[in-house]
């Protein structure tokens, strides 16, 4: 529990008969109480359409209601039905029938209360009667009142004099409008005749003005002798005259005003010359707020009082004598409650109970009693019940004395009424607070838990914990509710809390439920943001709260302390926290406070939105003059910075001559600077505008400058940028870069072009032209000249141009270098030296050397003749260079010569040179057949490019993990005879997979390796009863083909049925580098696969395999030549080489005991479809081998007679190709296919011509038919 003194307990007053006031709450019984009224006067405005008169009381129960008029009943026309209360309504119609006072009277069984009167007042529309005004004549000097008698009406109201035509009348101190609202002339002259006096009244508050009948005025002069004379214009003056009163009449008044008013006393005289008026108040000094109107005629005292009441005077004084007036001002006042009005009072049987109505005014209020409305007066022969002219008095009251007793005190002046009500009873405490009701606080905060009761006499009220059921103790303070406030509160404050009410009559009790719940704190709260104009800005809001409150809590916003309204299409947009603020503007800019609000608190945080956008526009651009010839200075204000200060203000011109209309920049300014020296050119007609630019961006320009135009004078400048062109060796061409329009300064600009041989003894030659550009004639080839250009007008030369030099017309060389010398780097490189062409024979800018060369015949075969010539050009001053590329065993020649711009000059003597021997490339191809337990065997092909004699051949073969593809033993054999094309392997283990590495040697060592991979026979897989089920080979494929492009192959095939959910590989090999490259599996159904990413004029193998490693287990293998587009086939030899020879023998065989086969199947009735043992694959190898060269040259008649080949074969338009992965010794993924190869269709064709076939295969398994098949 904590500390007593965080609790403070809330006791219900004790209500006695001395008792300040009554609250009794609505759900006891208790007489009416009025609560609203409408206050009177009532005053009905011609455009009212209504008039509203209230009248509303509380009681128990509920309260009727009646009405008198002028002291008689009143039943009201339209009673309100929204509400049930005394309210009624008068409609516009014939209100003036219902003009009167009124009062409200609500009764229930305990008693009634009463109202003040309410005087309905219904003015009529003000108007001037129709009257006839005669002429006013009087003699001049004499007092003129000009009456206006202002009809009534609602105030306020105004007054004025004037004319017909609404001119006002002048007033002073002779003329002058009083109170009343006449026009009084102290005496008359002969300039206020006229026949238009107008007085206008005007009542705002209705918006009406009223004019009464003019009026006229003649005022007569007087001639000598006393006579009048109406048409004279005599100057004479009138006659003096002594003061007297006009307003007020007579010696004294009185005044009698009431205490809170303005006094405001009026003396107004008549008398020549026109009196002055004074003021003194009798035995006393005028107050300090005193103060004088109407030119002294008007005494004026704000919210008099007591002090300022007794006799004051007013005195009108001019030279002839002076007249008084005394007047007593009487200050009286409207009852008030000198207390307050009595209050109700509560209180038990058999007590005494005094109403005292203590009342203050002037005159002295009479006081009037009533119960429940009705007069109550003093009964001598009762004891029990007095009046006693301000006290009522009610002895051992009973509980039928319990009424609402009315007082009401009145004078001349008003009335004020109150209504008491006194209840007399003894009632048990009852608790009108809900038992269990629940209170809610945030830790920290004060909490206050209600405990309202009602019982007489008044209970006393304790409270409790409801666990411990021990009396809450601490300080106590006065309260009409009964409560228990908890100040600071704590979590451990939270349970349940019991308020216990009793007096003599009974007791009770509720439990009120008290939660200490988290507060409310902002988290994360909004930080200051700098935010372009035009942009969204985002203020971000987190807070914390107590997880109860959660269907309470919400977040709102506000800017410059005003609530930000979510309302539809508003640029605001507010969610979980996050204010978004779309298209921000200057307005946006303020200090926005986020509110994290629960229904129990709220915490806040601020953050500043500086809004930053493009400077405003500078104002006031003014032009002024500096003394110094087309010189002036630009001065303006700048506009705002909005929040970014300005960089720099750019000033910017317009002429009128030579681009109208289009501005340009001139000038920049320094950000705080607000003017600009301007420099000018000649002979325009300039205006300026400035814009300023800061962070954001440029800022909109200001408003154009006044036009100023400046004098002509001659150029400030010459041309420059002189470019002197060759095009031909005896001109010069020389350009330059013309003045700009504006730079004229006058009319007739031109140009004086001079130029001069450098270095001997010559005159300027001299021209003066127009244009941009002159060509000089008759010089001398590549000559260094002297070039000057003068710029010149009507108004003179401009100043000293710069001298440039540059040279003549150049021509093309006439020497070619010496001593041009050779050295061999290597197989195809040579470095050449030379001795450079002597300066003067180039006859114009060195532009390099070209060096040339010519392979003229390979050591190989020196009887044919070559052509293959090259070049490289090398810029600038060179004598040695090397040159790359040449081909190894070769004979060469080599020139070179010197250029220029204009063209080559003569070629040297040549000199011949010999490459040495190279490695050997690539063989050509490299296959492994013919597999057994413990050998294979390796067929080649010998590279196609030897570069050298071929002295034999390095073969290595791998011993391969096929579980890792490690090498787990490697042995190396040298083959001596380079006409070897083959070699049988013999000690090798069985069953188990080989990687061979094949490579051509010549003297100057070995070529790069050809790969491929193989494995030994296993005759375990072909035992009888295995001892797991072998692995299925795939049935042959039928009708395999291909369509070859330059970059891609199609492979086609089909499949049997018995294929159709069977799964293929497809390799390939560039034949080249001996890299094999494998597909993704494909499902043999889909009848092709496209080989993609092929090089050009490149031979590779293919092959069609059931499993994914490169054994002996291939479907098919095939070479295809990929195309080369408009390339010229070269001639090869190999019907002269030996191992060509053989291999055609062997392939011819082969090929004879596979068309006997397939002739044997024929006659079985189908095509030849089995896969052969792995024995006879090899064979079948060779025979695709020899099947592809005759594809590459087909004869073309009989291609037409004999075109069985192609029975099931179709063209395809090209697919795209699976992913790959190489296959090589290293196992690294991707195209590892050689970007060098210089394989071309020629080289597997003993035939010239152009090679124009596909390069493709026909599948090896294919029967060779008629047409017709």
């Amino acid at each position: 529990m904590r500390s007593v003194g965080s609790m403070q307990l809330v006791l219900l007053v004790a209500l006695t008969s001395t008792a300040t006031g009554l609250h009794i709450p609505l759900e006891v019984e208790q007489p009416p109480a009025i609560i609203t009224l409408t206050s009177g006067p009532i005053i009905a405005l011609p455009f009212d359409k209504t008039i509203t008169i209230r009248c509303e009381a509380r009681g128990n129960p509920p309260p009727e209601y009646r009405w008198t008029k002028d002291g008689e009943e009143f039943v009201p026309p339209n009673i309100t039905t929204d509400h049930t209360d005394g309210t009624f309504v008068l409609l516009d119609k014939h209100l003036v029938t219902f003009q009167g006072k009124y009062r409200c009277y609500a009764s229930n069984k305990l008693g009634t209360a009463m109202t003040d009167e309410i005087e309905l007042r219904v003015p009529s529309v003000p108007k001037f009667p129709k009257e006839v005004n005669v002429p006013i004549v009087v003699k001049e000097g004499e007092p003129i009142t000009l009456e206006c008698n202002p009809p009534e009406g609602v105030a306020p109201r105004q007054i004025y004099w004037m004319t017909l035509d609404l001119m006002h009348i002048d007033q002073d101190e002779r003329v002058s409008m009083g109170a009343d609202g006449n026009l009084y002339f102290s005496n008359a002259l002969q300039k206020d005749s006229r026949k238009d006096y107008c007085c206008f009244v005007a009542f705002n508050k209705i918006r009406i003005i009223v004019q009464k009948t003019a009026m006229a005025v003649m005022v007569t002069n007087l001639k000598h002798g006393n006579e009048s004379d109406d048409g004279g214009n005599s100057t004479e003056a009138p006659p003096a005259r002594i003061p007297s009163m006009l307003l007020p009449s007579g010696v004294q008044t009185e005044k009698v005003l009431l205490m809170g008013e303005n006094l405001q006393l009026e003396c107004i005289s008549q008398g020549y010359p026109t009196p002055t008026m004074s003021w003194i108040k009798m035995g006393d000094k005028l107050p300090l707020r005193t103060q004088f109107n109407n030119f002294g005629k008007l005494l004026s005292i704000s919210s008099v009082d007591e002090s300022d009441s007794g006799k004051y005077m007013c005195k009108a004084h001019n030279s002839e004598g002076e007249a008084v007036h005394y007047i007593d001002v009487i200050v009286e006042d409207r009852p008030k409650w000198v207390t307050g009005p009595p209050q109700g009072q509560l209180t038990v049987i058999g007590t005494d109970v005094h109403i005292k109505c203590s009342v203050s005014g002037k005159p002295t209020p009479d006081i009037t009693w009533r119960r429940n409305g009705e007069l109550f007066s003093d009964d001598p022969r009762s004891s029990s019940k007095r009046v006693l002219d301000d006290t009522v008095v009610l002895h051992n009251a009973r509980a039928e004395d319990s009424a609402v007793y009315q007082c009401e005190a009145s004078n001349r002046h008003g009335s004020v009424l109150a209504n008491i009500n006194i209840m007399v009873m003894n009632e048990a405490p009852r608790i009108l607070t809900r038992d269990f009701q629940e209170y809610g606080v945030v830790v920290g905060r004060d909490i206050v838990m209600n405990c309202s009761v009602f019982g007489s006499p008044p209970p006393t009220i304790s409270w409790a914990r409801n666990e411990t059921l021990e009396p809450i103790e601490g300080e106590q303070f006065l309260s009409p509710t009964g409560s228990l406030k908890i100040t600071s509160a704590e979590k451990n404050d939270s349970g349940n809390y019991v308020c216990v009410a009793s007096n003599r009559e009974g007791k009770s009790s509720v439990i009120a439920v008290l939660d200490v719940k988290d507060p409310t704190k902002i988290a994360y709260p909004p930080q200051d943001m700098e935010i372009i104009s035009g942009t969204t800005a985002q203020l971000m809001c987190q807070a914390e709260f107590d997880e109860s409150l959660r269907g309470t809590f919400m977040f709102a916003w506000k800017k410059d302390g005003e609530e930000i309204p979510l309302e539809e299409h508003s640029r605001y947009f507010m969610n979980d926290g996050m204010l978004q603020i779309m298209s921000v503007n200057m307005s946006d800019q303020g200090i926005y406070t986020c509110i994290a609000r629960t229904s129990l608190d709220e915490d806040n945080a601020t953050a500043l939105l500086t809004v930053l956008d493009v400077p405003d526009v500078p104002r006031n651009v003014v032009i002024s003059e500096m003394g110094i010839p087309r010189n002036v200075q630009l001065a303006w204000i700048p506009g705002s910075d909005h929040n970014s200060s300005v960089i720099e203000f750019i000033v910017e011109y317009e002429e009128s001559q030579w681009e109208p209309g289009r501005w340009k920049e001139l000038q920049k300014v320094p950000g705080n600077q607000a003017t600009a020296t301007l420099a000018l050119q000649g002979h325009l007609n300039y205006q300026f505008r400035v814009y300023a630019v800061n962070g954001v961006g440029p800022g909109p320009p200001s408003e154009p400058s006044e036009r100023y135009r400046t004098p002509p004078a001659a150029p400030e400048r010459n041309p420059e940028n002189i470019k002197i062109q060759d095009h031909r060796p005896d001109q010069m061409d020389i350009g330059w870069e013309p003045l700009l329009p504006i730079e004229h300064n006058a009319p007739g600009l031109e140009y004086k072009v001079s130029y001069r041989k450098l270095g001997v003894e010559d005159v300027w030659k001299e021209h003066l032209v127009k244009r941009q550009s002159f060509v000089a004639t008759n010089t001398s080839t590549f000559i260094l000249y002297e070039i000057k250009i003068q710029s010149r007008n009507s108004h003179g030369w401009g100043p000293e141009p710069k001298v440039v030099t540059g040279y003549s017309g150049e021509d093309v060389p006439t020497a070619a270098p010496r001593d041009v010398a050779v050295e061999v780097i290597n197989t195809t490189v040579l470095r050449v030296s030379w001795t450079p062409a002597p300066p003067a024979t180039v006859r114009g800018h060195l532009g390099g050397y070209d060096v040339l060369w010519l392979r003229k015949r390979s050591w190989l075969n020196p009887d044919k003749i070559l052509d293959e010539r090259r070049s490289l050009s090398f810029p600038g001053k060179k004598n040695h260079t090397m040159v790359p590329g040449l081909i190894p065993f070769s004979e060469y020649r080599l020139t070179v010569n010197v250029f220029n711009k204009k063209g080559n000059g003569p070629n040297s003597d040549p000199v011949t040179f010999n490459t040495p021997e190279g490695v050997p490339e690539q063989v050509h191809i490299l296959t492994a057949s013919n597999a057994q337990k413990d050998s294979i065997l390796l067929v080649w092909g010998p590279p196609l490019e030897k570069n050298g004699v071929l002295t034999g051949y390095l073969l290595q073969h791998h011993l391969i993990n096929e579980t890792t593809l490690e090498v787990v033993d490697s042995q190396e054999t040298n083959i001596t005879t380079p006409d070897t094309t083959q070699w049988q392997l013999q000690g090798l283990k069985e069953g188990r997979l080989y990687r061979f590495l094949l490579r051509a040697c010549t003297q100057a060592g070995c070529g790069p390796p050809m790969a491929q991979e193989s494995s030994t026979d296993n005759p375990a897989h072909l035992s009888p009863a295995p001892a797991v089920a072998p692995v299925q080979s795939m049935p042959a494929l039928l009708n395999i083909s291909s369509y070859v492009s330059d970059t891609f192959a199609k492979i086609s095939w089909t499949a049997r049925a018995e294929q159709q959910d069977s799964e293929l590989y497809v390799a390939y090999m560039n034949n080249r580098d001996g890299n094999w490259l494998v597909s993704e599996a494909v499902n043999a159904s889909r009848g092709f696969h496209v080989i993609d990413g092929l090089k050009a004029g490149t031979a590779y193998t293919v092959r069609l395999m059931a499993k994914r490693l490169l054994d002996n287990a291939s479907i098919f293998e095939g070479v295809i030549q990929t195309r080369v587009k408009g390339a010229k086939s070269q001639r090869s030899k190999f019907s002269t080489e030996g191992w060509f020879i053989g291999t055609v023998c062997a392939l011819a065989f082969l090929t004879l005991v596979t068309l006997m086969a397939c002739f044997v199947q024929r006659k079985r009735g189908g095509k030849y479809a089995g896969t052969p043992p792995p024995t006879q694959r090899q064979d079948v190898f060779f025979m695709g081998k020899v099947k592809e060269k005759e594809d590459l040259h087909p004869d073309v008649e009989s291609q037409g007679m004999n075109d069985d080949t192609f029975c099931e074969y179709s063209e395809e338009k090209p697919l795209k190709g699976s992913s790959l992965r190489s296959l090589a010794g290293d196992d690294a993924l991707g195209d590892s296919v050689s970007r060098d190869s210089r394989d071309s269709p020629g080289d597997y064709t003993d035939s010239e011509g152009e090679f124009n076939e596909d390069g493709s295969f026909i599948g090896e398994y294919s029967a060779r038919t008629r047409r017709g098949c």
